[in-house]
Protein backbone atom coordinates (compact mmCIF):
# COMPACT_ATOMS: atom_id res chain seq x y z
CA UNK A 1 0.00 0.00 0.00
CA UNK A 2 1.36 3.17 -1.05
CA UNK A 3 1.57 5.89 2.39
CA UNK A 4 2.05 8.67 0.25
CA UNK A 5 -1.31 9.82 0.53
CA UNK A 6 -2.52 7.93 4.01
CA UNK A 7 0.52 9.98 5.85
CA UNK A 8 0.24 13.79 5.28
CA UNK A 9 -2.43 14.40 7.80
CA UNK A 10 -3.93 12.48 10.73
CA UNK A 11 -7.64 13.29 10.48
CA UNK A 12 -9.36 15.46 13.63
CA UNK A 13 -12.25 13.08 14.34
CA UNK A 14 -13.96 14.43 17.09
CA UNK A 15 -15.74 11.04 17.32
CA UNK A 16 -12.73 9.37 17.65
CA UNK A 17 -12.06 9.79 21.94
CA UNK A 18 -11.39 6.69 21.89
CA UNK A 19 3.30 3.15 29.51
CA UNK A 20 3.50 4.98 32.54
CA UNK A 21 3.79 8.30 33.80
CA UNK A 22 6.16 11.18 31.55
CA UNK A 23 8.52 12.42 34.29
CA UNK A 24 9.37 15.88 33.61
CA UNK A 25 12.81 16.75 34.27
CA UNK A 26 14.82 19.93 34.63
CA UNK A 27 18.29 20.32 33.03
CA UNK A 28 20.79 23.05 32.46
CA UNK A 29 20.96 25.20 29.18
CA UNK A 30 24.15 26.29 27.26
CA UNK A 31 24.42 29.62 26.72
CA UNK A 32 24.74 29.41 22.97
CA UNK A 33 22.66 32.25 20.60
CA UNK A 34 21.25 35.46 21.66
CA UNK A 35 18.10 35.22 19.97
CA UNK A 36 15.20 36.25 22.16
CA UNK A 37 10.87 35.75 22.32
CA UNK A 38 10.55 38.90 20.73
CA UNK A 39 9.55 42.34 22.06
CA UNK A 40 5.46 42.29 21.97
CA UNK A 41 4.81 40.84 25.53
CA UNK A 42 2.08 38.54 24.01
CA UNK A 43 5.22 35.89 22.65
CA UNK A 44 6.72 35.98 26.50
CA UNK A 45 3.80 35.11 28.23
CA UNK A 46 3.17 37.41 31.78
CA UNK A 47 5.75 35.05 33.44
CA UNK A 48 8.59 35.83 30.58
CA UNK A 49 10.31 37.51 32.48
CA UNK A 50 10.04 35.87 35.93
CA UNK A 51 13.24 33.73 37.46
CA UNK A 52 11.96 30.21 38.59
CA UNK A 53 12.82 28.15 40.98
CA UNK A 54 15.74 26.96 39.70
CA UNK A 55 16.47 30.56 38.22
CA UNK A 56 16.14 29.69 34.75
CA UNK A 57 13.65 32.64 32.49
CA UNK A 58 12.51 32.23 29.04
CA UNK A 59 14.86 34.11 27.41
CA UNK A 60 17.76 31.16 28.81
CA UNK A 61 15.42 28.84 26.31
CA UNK A 62 15.70 30.58 23.41
CA UNK A 63 19.53 30.56 24.38
CA UNK A 64 20.12 27.20 22.68
CA UNK A 65 21.50 24.81 20.09
CA UNK A 66 20.13 21.97 18.91
CA UNK A 67 23.15 18.95 18.98
CA UNK A 68 22.55 17.60 15.97
CA UNK A 69 23.52 13.56 15.65
CA UNK A 70 23.31 11.12 12.34
CA UNK A 71 20.08 9.46 12.55
CA UNK A 72 20.04 6.86 9.32
CA UNK A 73 19.76 9.53 6.07
CA UNK A 74 18.63 12.72 8.32
CA UNK A 75 20.07 14.86 11.82
CA UNK A 76 18.26 14.30 14.95
CA UNK A 77 18.39 16.40 17.91
CA UNK A 78 16.44 17.50 20.91
CA UNK A 79 15.20 20.73 21.86
CA UNK A 80 14.43 21.88 25.44
CA UNK A 81 11.40 23.93 26.19
CA UNK A 82 9.55 24.66 29.49
CA UNK A 83 7.12 22.74 31.05
CA UNK A 84 4.89 25.63 31.94
CA UNK A 85 5.39 28.94 30.05
CA UNK A 86 3.07 30.79 32.61
CA UNK A 87 6.12 29.54 34.80
CA UNK A 88 9.81 28.63 32.95
CA UNK A 89 11.62 28.01 35.88
CA UNK A 90 9.19 25.04 36.83
CA UNK A 91 10.97 22.47 35.01
CA UNK A 92 10.95 21.19 31.27
CA UNK A 93 10.68 18.97 28.38
CA UNK A 94 12.30 17.17 25.67
CA UNK A 95 11.08 17.87 22.26
CA UNK A 96 12.20 15.27 20.01
CA UNK A 97 13.39 17.04 16.28
CA UNK A 98 14.21 15.67 13.03
CA UNK A 99 16.48 17.37 10.02
CA UNK A 100 16.56 16.84 6.56
CA UNK A 101 19.29 19.00 5.32
CA UNK A 102 18.84 20.93 2.29
CA UNK A 103 19.88 18.88 -1.03
CA UNK A 104 21.22 22.36 -3.18
CA UNK A 105 21.44 25.74 -2.19
CA UNK A 106 20.26 26.13 1.20
CA UNK A 107 17.74 29.13 1.89
CA UNK A 108 16.89 28.29 5.49
CA UNK A 109 14.91 26.05 7.31
CA UNK A 110 11.61 25.08 6.95
CA UNK A 111 9.52 23.92 9.99
CA UNK A 112 6.86 21.35 8.80
CA UNK A 113 3.88 19.79 10.82
CA UNK A 114 1.53 17.17 9.44
CA UNK A 115 -1.48 17.57 11.16
CA UNK A 116 -3.44 15.53 13.83
CA UNK A 117 -2.81 16.87 16.34
CA UNK A 118 -1.05 13.70 17.61
CA UNK A 119 0.74 12.94 14.39
CA UNK A 120 4.48 13.11 14.87
CA UNK A 121 6.53 15.35 13.05
CA UNK A 122 9.92 13.78 12.79
CA UNK A 123 7.77 11.21 10.44
CA UNK A 124 7.22 14.05 8.25
CA UNK A 125 10.85 14.47 7.96
CA UNK A 126 11.84 10.89 7.41
CA UNK A 127 9.83 10.42 4.92
CA UNK A 128 10.43 14.09 3.69
CA UNK A 129 10.83 12.89 -0.08
CA UNK A 130 7.42 11.87 0.13
CA UNK A 131 5.86 14.87 1.39
CA UNK A 132 8.03 17.11 -0.63
CA UNK A 133 9.01 18.06 -4.30
CA UNK A 134 12.66 18.04 -5.07
CA UNK A 135 12.37 22.03 -5.48
CA UNK A 136 11.63 22.61 -1.80
CA UNK A 137 14.11 19.97 -0.26
CA UNK A 138 16.89 21.73 -2.62
CA UNK A 139 16.21 24.89 -1.36
CA UNK A 140 15.60 24.25 2.51
CA UNK A 141 16.71 22.29 5.69
CA UNK A 142 13.26 20.28 6.58
CA UNK A 143 12.71 20.69 9.98
CA UNK A 144 9.91 18.62 12.06
CA UNK A 145 9.45 18.26 15.05
CA UNK A 146 6.85 15.92 17.76
CA UNK A 147 5.07 18.16 19.26
CA UNK A 148 4.57 18.28 23.01
CA UNK A 149 2.88 14.94 24.07
CA UNK A 150 3.47 12.93 21.41
CA UNK A 151 5.58 10.58 19.54
CA UNK A 152 9.16 11.05 21.16
CA UNK A 153 8.34 14.51 23.24
CA UNK A 154 6.53 13.56 26.53
CA UNK A 155 3.86 11.56 25.07
CA UNK A 156 0.64 11.45 26.64
CA UNK A 157 -0.77 7.87 27.49
CA UNK A 158 -3.93 6.78 28.26
CA UNK A 159 -4.81 2.94 27.57
CA UNK A 160 -2.33 -0.44 27.38
CA UNK A 161 -2.77 -1.36 23.44
CA UNK A 162 -5.19 -3.87 24.41
CA UNK A 163 -7.76 -1.41 25.89
CA UNK A 164 -6.78 1.13 23.17
CA UNK A 165 -8.17 -1.77 20.50
CA UNK A 166 -11.24 -2.42 22.27
CA UNK A 167 -11.90 1.28 22.63
CA UNK A 168 -11.41 2.03 18.81
CA UNK A 169 -13.25 -1.44 17.92
CA UNK A 170 -16.24 0.17 19.99
CA UNK A 171 -19.74 1.19 17.61
CA UNK A 172 -19.10 4.85 17.37
CA UNK A 173 -22.85 4.97 16.98
CA UNK A 174 -24.04 3.05 20.14
CA UNK A 175 -28.13 2.28 19.20
CA UNK A 176 -29.14 -0.10 21.92
CA UNK A 177 -29.35 0.88 25.91
CA UNK A 178 -25.89 -1.46 26.25
CA UNK A 179 -24.16 -0.27 23.86
CA UNK A 180 -24.85 3.66 25.33
CA UNK A 181 -24.05 2.30 28.86
CA UNK A 182 -20.80 0.83 27.49
CA UNK A 183 -19.98 4.27 25.39
CA UNK A 184 -20.29 5.63 29.05
CA UNK A 185 -17.76 3.80 30.66
CA UNK A 186 -15.56 3.51 27.64
CA UNK A 187 -15.26 7.37 28.32
CA UNK A 188 -14.62 7.10 31.78
CA UNK A 189 -11.90 4.56 31.20
CA UNK A 190 -10.13 6.91 28.75
CA UNK A 191 -10.04 10.14 30.57
CA UNK A 192 -9.21 8.24 34.12
CA UNK A 193 -6.46 5.93 32.00
CA UNK A 194 -4.83 9.64 30.79
CA UNK A 195 -5.07 11.24 34.74
CA UNK A 196 -3.33 7.69 35.84
CA UNK A 197 -0.83 7.85 32.84
CA UNK A 198 0.31 10.71 31.76
CA UNK A 199 0.30 13.13 35.10
CA UNK A 200 0.73 16.68 34.55
CA UNK A 201 1.69 16.45 31.24
CA UNK A 202 -1.76 15.97 30.28
CA UNK A 203 -2.30 19.68 31.11
CA UNK A 204 0.48 20.98 28.67
CA UNK A 205 -0.21 20.16 25.62
CA UNK A 206 -2.54 22.56 24.17
CA UNK A 207 -2.28 23.89 20.53
CA UNK A 208 -1.00 27.55 22.38
CA UNK A 209 1.84 25.75 24.07
CA UNK A 210 2.70 24.05 20.58
CA UNK A 211 3.01 27.36 18.83
CA UNK A 212 5.52 28.93 21.79
CA UNK A 213 7.54 25.70 21.43
CA UNK A 214 8.17 26.46 17.89
CA UNK A 215 9.36 29.88 18.44
CA UNK A 216 11.92 28.51 20.73
CA UNK A 217 12.42 25.93 17.86
CA UNK A 218 12.79 28.86 15.56
CA UNK A 219 15.90 30.84 17.81
CA UNK A 220 17.33 27.10 18.25
CA UNK A 221 17.63 26.87 15.03
CA UNK A 222 19.13 30.22 14.16
CA UNK A 223 16.39 32.03 12.11
CA UNK A 224 15.20 35.72 12.62
CA UNK A 225 11.33 34.73 11.16
CA UNK A 226 9.70 31.06 10.91
CA UNK A 227 9.48 29.76 7.18
CA UNK A 228 6.59 26.89 7.94
CA UNK A 229 4.40 24.44 6.06
CA UNK A 230 1.76 22.97 7.94
CA UNK A 231 -0.68 20.52 6.77
CA UNK A 232 -4.23 20.22 8.12
CA UNK A 233 -4.21 20.39 12.16
CA UNK A 234 -0.79 22.10 11.25
CA UNK A 235 -3.26 24.62 10.20
CA UNK A 236 -4.34 25.78 12.98
CA UNK A 237 -0.80 25.59 14.88
CA UNK A 238 0.94 27.70 11.99
CA UNK A 239 -2.41 30.30 12.78
CA UNK A 240 -1.90 29.95 16.36
CA UNK A 241 1.85 31.05 16.24
CA UNK A 242 0.83 33.95 13.37
CA UNK A 243 -1.05 35.13 16.51
CA UNK A 244 1.11 35.08 18.96
CA UNK A 245 4.33 36.08 17.10
CA UNK A 246 3.41 38.08 14.10
CA UNK A 247 6.22 39.76 13.56
CA UNK A 248 8.19 36.24 13.08
CA UNK A 249 6.25 35.01 10.43
CA UNK A 250 8.68 34.67 7.45
CA UNK A 251 6.90 32.36 4.61
CA UNK A 252 4.39 30.52 5.85
CA UNK A 253 2.03 27.89 3.73
CA UNK A 254 -0.80 26.28 5.79
CA UNK A 255 -2.59 23.87 3.49
CA UNK A 256 -6.17 21.67 4.16
CA UNK A 257 -6.73 25.13 6.41
CA UNK A 258 -9.06 24.68 9.39
CA UNK A 259 -11.31 27.24 10.41
CA UNK A 260 -9.91 28.55 14.06
CA UNK A 261 -13.17 30.31 14.25
CA UNK A 262 -15.74 27.49 14.54
CA UNK A 263 -16.87 25.89 17.69
CA UNK A 264 -16.72 22.03 18.72
CA UNK A 265 -20.24 21.71 17.38
CA UNK A 266 -19.61 23.51 14.50
CA UNK A 267 -16.14 22.17 13.56
CA UNK A 268 -18.12 18.20 13.77
CA UNK A 269 -21.04 19.66 11.74
CA UNK A 270 -18.55 20.78 8.99
CA UNK A 271 -16.58 17.68 9.10
CA UNK A 272 -19.41 15.54 9.05
CA UNK A 273 -20.82 17.32 5.29
CA UNK A 274 -17.36 17.20 4.31
CA UNK A 275 -16.92 13.07 4.61
CA UNK A 276 -20.07 12.88 3.43
CA UNK A 277 -19.25 15.24 0.39
CA UNK A 278 -16.02 13.11 -0.28
CA UNK A 279 -17.64 9.74 0.10
CA UNK A 280 -20.83 11.14 -2.65
CA UNK A 281 -17.12 11.91 -4.99
CA UNK A 282 -16.19 8.65 -4.69
CA UNK A 283 -19.36 6.80 -5.24
CA UNK A 284 -20.03 9.50 -8.41
CA UNK A 285 -17.11 8.12 -9.71
CA UNK A 286 -17.21 4.49 -9.23
CA UNK A 287 -20.52 4.83 -11.25
CA UNK A 288 -19.31 6.90 -14.12
CA UNK A 289 -16.85 4.16 -14.89
CA UNK A 290 -20.00 2.19 -15.44
CA UNK A 291 -20.80 -1.06 -13.92
CA UNK A 292 -20.25 0.08 -9.69
CA UNK A 293 -20.44 -2.98 -7.74
CA UNK A 294 -22.03 -0.86 -4.84
CA UNK A 295 -24.91 0.63 -7.47
CA UNK A 296 -26.20 1.94 -10.51
CA UNK A 297 -26.82 5.76 -8.56
CA UNK A 298 -24.87 7.65 -5.70
CA UNK A 299 -28.38 7.24 -3.77
CA UNK A 300 -28.01 3.41 -4.05
CA UNK A 301 -24.05 3.44 -3.32
CA UNK A 302 -24.83 5.27 0.22
CA UNK A 303 -27.53 2.81 1.00
CA UNK A 304 -25.32 -0.45 0.21
CA UNK A 305 -22.66 0.97 2.28
CA UNK A 306 -25.27 2.15 5.33
CA UNK A 307 -26.60 -1.56 4.95
CA UNK A 308 -23.16 -2.65 5.31
CA UNK A 309 -22.43 -1.25 8.29
CA UNK A 310 -25.86 -2.39 9.87
CA UNK A 311 -24.92 -5.69 8.73
CA UNK A 312 -21.29 -5.32 10.91
CA UNK A 313 -22.64 -3.68 13.77
CA UNK A 314 -25.05 -6.68 14.00
CA UNK A 315 -22.34 -9.16 13.09
CA UNK A 316 -18.69 -8.26 12.85
CA UNK A 317 -17.14 -10.14 9.57
CA UNK A 318 -14.20 -12.44 9.77
CA UNK A 319 -10.31 -11.37 8.44
CA UNK A 320 -7.24 -13.42 7.64
CA UNK A 321 -5.92 -10.81 10.27
CA UNK A 322 -2.53 -12.45 12.15
CA UNK A 323 -4.19 -12.11 15.58
CA UNK A 324 -8.00 -13.65 14.42
CA UNK A 325 -9.50 -10.13 14.93
CA UNK A 326 -13.00 -9.62 13.20
CA UNK A 327 -13.95 -6.37 11.88
CA UNK A 328 -16.20 -4.43 13.93
CA UNK A 329 -18.22 -1.67 12.88
CA UNK A 330 -16.16 0.88 14.73
CA UNK A 331 -13.00 -0.70 13.04
CA UNK A 332 -15.74 -0.84 9.39
CA UNK A 333 -15.65 2.94 10.19
CA UNK A 334 -12.36 4.20 10.24
CA UNK A 335 -11.25 1.51 7.61
CA UNK A 336 -14.04 3.57 5.54
CA UNK A 337 -13.03 6.79 5.74
CA UNK A 338 -9.34 6.83 5.90
CA UNK A 339 -9.13 5.88 2.09
CA UNK A 340 -11.44 9.23 1.44
CA UNK A 341 -8.17 11.40 2.08
CA UNK A 342 -7.11 10.33 -1.30
CA UNK A 343 -8.45 9.90 -5.07
CA UNK A 344 -5.17 7.98 -5.49
CA UNK A 345 -6.65 5.25 -2.60
CA UNK A 346 -10.26 4.55 -3.95
CA UNK A 347 -8.50 1.68 -5.12
CA UNK A 348 -7.97 0.33 -1.58
CA UNK A 349 -11.56 1.27 -0.53
CA UNK A 350 -12.84 -0.45 -3.45
CA UNK A 351 -10.99 -3.56 -2.41
CA UNK A 352 -12.24 -3.06 1.13
CA UNK A 353 -16.27 -2.71 0.22
CA UNK A 354 -15.84 -5.42 -2.25
CA UNK A 355 -13.97 -7.73 0.14
CA UNK A 356 -16.55 -7.10 3.06
CA UNK A 357 -19.84 -7.31 1.13
CA UNK A 358 -18.49 -11.28 0.11
CA UNK A 359 -18.29 -11.50 3.82
CA UNK A 360 -14.38 -10.56 4.65
CA UNK A 361 -13.25 -7.40 6.63
CA UNK A 362 -9.47 -8.32 6.18
CA UNK A 363 -8.65 -5.13 3.90
CA UNK A 364 -11.11 -2.84 6.00
CA UNK A 365 -9.24 -3.41 9.15
CA UNK A 366 -6.36 -2.96 7.48
CA UNK A 367 -7.10 0.34 6.36
CA UNK A 368 -8.32 0.74 9.98
CA UNK A 369 -5.08 -0.66 11.52
CA UNK A 370 -3.55 2.07 9.15
CA UNK A 371 -5.31 4.82 10.40
CA UNK A 372 -4.56 4.12 13.82
CA UNK A 373 -1.15 3.38 13.71
CA UNK A 374 -1.18 -0.10 14.79
CA UNK A 375 1.10 -2.55 13.57
CA UNK A 376 1.72 -6.28 14.59
CA UNK A 377 -0.07 -6.08 17.48
CA UNK A 378 1.41 -2.58 18.49
CA UNK A 379 0.51 0.85 18.37
CA UNK A 380 3.67 2.72 16.90
CA UNK A 381 2.91 5.91 18.16
CA UNK A 382 0.07 7.56 20.72
CA UNK A 383 -1.60 9.86 17.87
CA UNK A 384 -4.98 8.24 18.89
CA UNK A 385 -4.64 8.70 22.07
CA UNK A 386 -3.13 12.68 21.95
CA UNK A 387 -5.69 13.84 19.47
CA UNK A 388 -8.16 13.62 22.36
CA UNK A 389 -6.23 14.88 24.87
CA UNK A 390 -5.03 17.92 22.97
CA UNK A 391 -8.50 18.62 21.06
CA UNK A 392 -9.93 19.03 24.60
CA UNK A 393 -7.65 20.46 26.41
CA UNK A 394 -7.65 23.40 23.20
CA UNK A 395 -11.86 23.31 23.62
CA UNK A 396 -13.35 21.50 26.87
CA UNK A 397 -16.38 21.83 25.49
CA UNK A 398 -18.80 18.47 25.23
CA UNK A 399 -22.37 17.63 25.91
CA UNK A 400 -23.17 14.13 27.82
CA UNK A 401 -24.34 10.96 26.43
CA UNK A 402 -27.82 11.78 27.22
CA UNK A 403 -27.97 14.94 25.24
CA UNK A 404 -26.77 13.45 22.05
CA UNK A 405 -30.30 12.35 20.49
CA UNK A 406 -31.53 16.13 20.24
CA UNK A 407 -28.50 16.24 17.89
CA UNK A 408 -29.24 13.75 15.33
CA UNK A 409 -31.88 15.69 12.98
CA UNK A 410 -28.60 18.54 12.11
CA UNK A 411 -25.86 16.02 11.99
CA UNK A 412 -28.02 13.67 9.60
CA UNK A 413 -29.30 16.37 7.52
CA UNK A 414 -25.27 17.03 7.16
CA UNK A 415 -24.17 13.41 6.58
CA UNK A 416 -26.90 11.11 6.01
CA UNK A 417 -24.29 8.81 6.20
CA UNK A 418 -21.66 9.80 8.90
CA UNK A 419 -23.91 12.30 10.86
CA UNK A 420 -24.91 10.31 14.03
CA UNK A 421 -21.06 8.85 14.27
CA UNK A 422 -19.94 12.99 14.50
CA UNK A 423 -22.96 13.77 16.79
CA UNK A 424 -21.49 11.31 19.07
CA UNK A 425 -18.58 12.66 19.04
CA UNK A 426 -19.61 15.85 20.50
CA UNK A 427 -19.35 13.26 24.01
CA UNK A 428 -15.78 13.17 23.31
CA UNK A 429 -14.48 15.89 26.29
CA UNK A 430 -16.74 14.76 28.93
CA UNK A 431 -14.55 13.81 31.45
CA UNK A 432 -11.80 15.12 30.72
CA UNK A 433 -9.31 15.87 33.68
CA UNK A 434 -6.53 18.54 32.25
CA UNK A 435 -7.50 22.08 32.21
CA UNK A 436 -4.71 24.79 30.08
CA UNK A 437 -2.85 26.96 32.61
CA UNK A 438 -2.29 28.82 29.58
CA UNK A 439 -5.32 30.41 26.97
CA UNK A 440 -6.32 28.29 24.51
CA UNK A 441 -9.26 30.64 22.97
CA UNK A 442 -7.37 33.15 21.16
CA UNK A 443 -8.97 34.96 18.15
CA UNK A 444 -6.92 34.62 15.48
CA UNK A 445 -6.30 37.29 12.73
CA UNK A 446 -2.30 37.17 12.29
CA UNK A 447 -2.32 41.11 12.40
CA UNK A 448 0.61 42.29 11.37
CA UNK A 449 2.16 39.13 9.72
CA UNK A 450 4.12 39.05 6.39
CA UNK A 451 1.80 37.18 4.03
CA UNK A 452 0.40 33.71 5.01
CA UNK A 453 -0.63 31.26 1.72
CA UNK A 454 -3.80 29.37 3.12
CA UNK A 455 -4.64 26.40 0.42
CA UNK A 456 -7.79 24.81 -0.01
CA UNK A 457 -9.05 21.88 -1.89
CA UNK A 458 -12.97 22.11 -2.89
CA UNK A 459 -13.84 18.06 -1.67
CA UNK A 460 -11.38 17.96 1.01
CA UNK A 461 -13.24 15.51 3.62
CA UNK A 462 -10.93 16.21 6.61
CA UNK A 463 -11.08 19.73 6.11
CA UNK A 464 -13.65 20.92 3.73
CA UNK A 465 -13.09 23.79 1.78
CA UNK A 466 -15.34 26.69 3.24
CA UNK A 467 -12.75 26.25 6.52
CA UNK A 468 -10.04 27.14 4.07
CA UNK A 469 -12.23 30.50 2.71
CA UNK A 470 -12.69 31.15 6.29
CA UNK A 471 -8.84 31.19 7.95
CA UNK A 472 -7.85 32.91 4.50
CA UNK A 473 -10.68 35.62 5.45
CA UNK A 474 -9.96 35.79 8.80
CA UNK A 475 -6.00 35.83 8.93
CA UNK A 476 -5.37 39.69 7.92
CA UNK A 477 -2.63 38.72 5.72
CA UNK A 478 -4.01 36.02 4.13
CA UNK A 479 -3.92 34.73 0.53
CA UNK A 480 -6.41 31.80 -0.72
CA UNK A 481 -5.43 29.33 -2.92
CA UNK A 482 -8.20 26.58 -4.37
CA UNK A 483 -7.35 23.30 -5.60
CA UNK A 484 -10.71 22.30 -7.77
CA UNK A 485 -10.49 18.28 -6.53
CA UNK A 486 -10.67 15.14 -4.30
CA UNK A 487 -8.77 14.28 -1.15
CA UNK A 488 -7.46 16.21 1.98
CA UNK A 489 -4.70 18.73 1.28
CA UNK A 490 -3.60 20.28 -2.09
CA UNK A 491 0.17 20.70 -2.46
CA UNK A 492 2.31 18.02 -4.38
CA UNK A 493 -1.15 15.91 -5.27
CA UNK A 494 -0.21 16.23 -9.13
CA UNK A 495 -1.52 19.58 -9.33
CA UNK A 496 1.33 21.65 -11.47
CA UNK A 497 -0.20 24.79 -10.82
CA UNK A 498 -0.85 24.22 -7.02
CA UNK A 499 2.98 23.43 -6.67
CA UNK A 500 4.63 26.20 -8.86
CA UNK A 501 2.17 28.64 -6.55
CA UNK A 502 3.61 27.13 -3.22
CA UNK A 503 7.44 27.06 -4.25
CA UNK A 504 7.37 30.41 -5.99
CA UNK A 505 5.96 31.59 -2.33
CA UNK A 506 8.01 29.76 -0.34
CA UNK A 507 11.43 29.85 -2.39
CA UNK A 508 11.49 33.20 -4.42
CA UNK A 509 8.67 34.85 -2.03
CA UNK A 510 6.04 35.60 -4.54
CA UNK A 511 3.37 35.49 -3.15
CA UNK A 512 0.81 33.95 -5.12
CA UNK A 513 -2.72 36.19 -6.29
CA UNK A 514 -5.58 35.85 -3.80
CA UNK A 515 -8.10 33.63 -5.04
CA UNK A 516 -6.01 31.88 -7.70
CA UNK A 517 -8.23 28.52 -8.47
CA UNK A 518 -6.21 25.68 -9.57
Amino acid sequence: MSKRTLIVAVVTVWALVVAGAVGVGVVLLSDAGDDGPGDSGVQAGPSGTTKGPDGRTLEDFYDQDIAWARCEQNECGTLEVPFDYQNPGDGSLQLAVERATATGDKIGSLVVNPGGPGAPGTDTVTDADLYFADELRSAYDIVGFDPRGTGDSAPVDCLTDEALDAYVAADPDPDTPEEVEQSKENSVQFWTGCAARSGAVGGHVSTVEAARDMDVLRSALGEDTLDYFGFSYGTRLGATYAELFPDKVGRMALDGAVDPSLSARDGALSQAKGFETALRSYLQNCVDDGGCFLGDSVDAGLATIKDLLTSIDEKPLPTSDAEDRELTVGLAFYGLILPLYSEDNWSFLDQGLEQALDGDGSTLLVLADFYGSREKGTYTDNSLEAISVINCLDDPWSITADEVPAQFADFEEASPTFGDVFAWGLTACDGIPFTSTDEPDLQIDGSGAAPIVVLGTTRDPATPYEEAVAMADQLESGVLVSREGDGHTAYNKGNACIDDAVHGYLIDGTVPEDGLTC
